[in-house]
């Protein structure tokens, strides 16, 4: 039985006064300004400091045990459980924290599908972080907001602490979702990312079970009308390429898949704009540059009120979140046909594996599955420098169902839909982090042009001997040195070395799905 989306709202008894409730751009600004929230830099955008916390919290991420859900959720180290007691003690908690609180409101959807489409009422402490759902959710029209009557809500209060012990949770800080009153609370932290990926969650528990594929993906669409969908944790370039200024933009981050076609989540971007370059990146550095942007812990100077994009002081995790619709060629509907093309993006901090490589559909489920990439510095507390994570399905931490209910839908519609899927490492290359260096974007560009227009699944191809993908031996305007991993390291024994080590990662990590997998899918993965 199909589950369908919620029909009944949210329970909170929380008053909203006019004088905050869907705010306009320039009424945020005003209200962040006049309370010490941000300062205005000299291009138009408002920046923000998020204090201790300039990632995301997963450790603090939990779920309530409730009936109507326990026995669908994945239970784990990613999903965690909260009691339906604790949740309770710590909902009556934070409520009366804000009853004589004035918080800000926002009233947005999540899905540019209207069947397929939660209405969220989002409540923030702070007038910035209300910006930042405006921004990154989709606005609806005052038509829409006449009748707006929400399906979740999510309460976001950074400076109401948990007490761990007595409210089950792991620190001060928690981000907690109960499916059954269609809740999101999340306090002691200020990162603006935990808001929009609260409701990530939500969509990843909802539409898989109304047969549509939920996807930490962008999207965009050429002028032939295919569409291209780019996996990929943060930081492995995700938004960057897929903000073409030869092809549509449908979305930077997170979308589904349904019977349909292709629609986004959002209604605005979340870019990493650490040494972010004009010239490298013309879209995302206009959109950071303008009057309603939101930037996260970017360095600006208090009287010029010039940015430094290249100044990691904070930390290397610095965000732009705007509305889509400040990149140039977005889709004004956020939706596309069927994918043609499925890019798989992977940081690799070995430096080992090729920069491109086609897949046949049982490594598309081996990689899918692995999600191999590096955690790159910022992105979670703690990481400092790149490290090597396997994240299932490029999305663990998002997904609160079993990863073979993912995986197993991604099969079925590449098969049904007859896309190409590519490996694309925009890591390392030359070596590891440390010896190596990042791989030329401008070649990362050629590549994926060239698998995008449909010429690079035309040319020869030789399998890579450890990691057994399909590498091409030429690609218009990259060096065929480059497209040899091997070839680009000063000492070919110690690539060799390293890759080996990599392929044993990647088989220790696929053991928990040996017995889900078909034996071709097994025997999709690296030999070590």
């Amino acid at each position: 039985m199909q589950e369908t989306m919620p029909a009944t709202g949210p329970r909170l008894d929380i008053s909203i006064g006019p004088d905050r409730h869907n705010l306009n751009a320039a009424l945020l600004y005003e209200n962040a300004i006049r309370n010490g929230e941000g300062l205005l830099s000299s291009s138009g955008s408002i920046v923000v400091n998020t204090g201790q916390y300039t990632g995301r919290s997963p450790k603090d991420k939990f779920i309530t045990e409730e009936q109507s859900s326990a026995g669908k959720i994945a239970w784990g180290s990613v999903n965690q459980p909260i009691s339906e007691e604790n949740f309770e003690k710590l909902r009556a908690r934070m409520m009366a924290y804000i009853h004589d609180k004035h918080l800000y409101v926002q009233d947005v959807f999540v899905g540019a599908d209207p069947t397929n489409r939660l209405s969220v009422r989002v409540y923030t402490e702070t007038a910035w972080a209300n910006l930042f759902a405006r921004n990154l959710f989709i606005r609806p029209s005052q038509e829409e907001l006449a009748n707006f009557v929400p399906d979740f809500a999510v309460v976001d209060v950074p400076s109401f602490k948990a007490d761990p012990s007595t409210d089950g949770t792991r620190t001060e800080t928690f981000i907690v979702l109960s499916l059954d009153q269609k809740l999101v609370l999340i306090g002691g932290t200020e990162y603006g990312g935990e808001i929009k990926k609260s409701m990530f969650g939500v969509m990843n528990y909802i539409l898989p079970q109304r047969g549509v594929m939920p996807m930490h993906c962008s999207a965009n669409i050429g002028s032939d009308g295919r569409t291209a969908l780019f996996f990929g944790l943060s930081g492995t370039g995700k938004t960057t390429l897929s903000a073409d200024p030869t092809r549509t933009l449908i979305g930077d981050d997170e979308h589904g898949w349904s019977d349909n076609g292709i629609f986004n989540f959002e209604g605005g971007c979340y870019a990493k704009v650490v040494n972010l370059s004009q010239k490298a990146e013309p879209d995302i550095w206009s959109a950071s540059h303008r009057f309603g942007t939101l930037l996260e812990n970017v360095v600006i100077d208090p009287v010029s009120r010039q940015l430094d994009l290249e100044s990691t002081k904070y930390t290397e995790n610095t965000r732009s979140a705007y509305p889509i619709e400040f990149i140039a060629n977005a889709s004004p509907t956020g939706t596309g046909g069927h994918a043609s093309n499925v890019l798989m993006l992977t940081a690799d901090a070995f430096g080992v594996m090729p920069p491109i490589a086609k897949l046949t559909p049982d490594q598309a489920m081996y990689y899918f599955l692995s999600g191999y990439t590096a955690k790159l510095a910022g992105t979670e507390r703690g990481v400092t420098e790149p490290e090597p994570n396997f994240s299932t399905c490029f999305a663990a931490p998002f997904i609160p169902l079993p990863p073979m209910v993912y995986a197993s839908m991604l099969a079925e519609k590449i098969q049904k839909h007859g896309a190409d899927v590519w490996l694309v490492n925009t890591g390392w290359t030359g070596g590891p982090y440390g010896v190596g260096h990042r791989m030329s974007i401008s070649f990362t560009r050629a590549m994926v042009h060239a698998a995008l227009d449909g010429s690079l699944a035309k040319v020869e191809t030789r399998p890579d001997p450890i990691f057994g993908v399909h590498v091409p031996v030429s690609c218009p305007g990259v060096p065929s040195t480059v497209l040899s991993p091997k070839s680009t390291w000063a000492d070919p024994a110690a690539y060799d070395e390293a890759a080996r080590n990599l392929a044993k990662r990647f088989q220790d990590n696929f053991t928990k799905f040996t017995d889900q997998v078909t034996e071709e899918v097994r025997n999709a993965g690296p030999t070590a």
